[in-house]
């Protein structure tokens, strides 16, 4: 997996996403991302780049910083922490995601 750039901290990638035009601040449930009272598919969108983050010492602070877009145009940011629990149909989601992720990079 290619990345364009690596940021310090969750904050600072999610800061220079959003000056990219990354705006929104999704949030998955099941097969849909969530933006207050909106709602899209997850399998509308793509990952166009991620940052993994790794705790030095607490598990717990370990999460994944997503840019996501979708044809239409709708760019947001997706973080996600490791060993959170979540659905199954998020969990499901996150996979697919990714998988399409993997093959766009080959």
């Amino acid at each position: 997996m290619d990345q364009k750039f690596h940021y310090a901290t969750i904050t600072e990638a999610i800061e220079q996403l959003k000056k990219q035009g990354y705006t929104l601040d999704f949030n998955l449930a099941g097969n849909r991302l969530k933006v207050a009272e909106q709602e899209y598919t997850a399998d509308e969108f793509e990952i166009i780049d991620l940052y993994r983050y790794e705790g030095e010492s607490d598990p717990g602070d370990e999460a994944t910083v997503y840019a996501l877009a979708s044809k239409s145009g709708v760019k947001g940011v997706l973080v996600s922490g490791y060993g959170v629990s979540t659905d199954e149909a998020a969990e499901e989601t996150l996979k697919r995601l990714h998988y399409k992720y993997q093959r766009s990079k080959q």
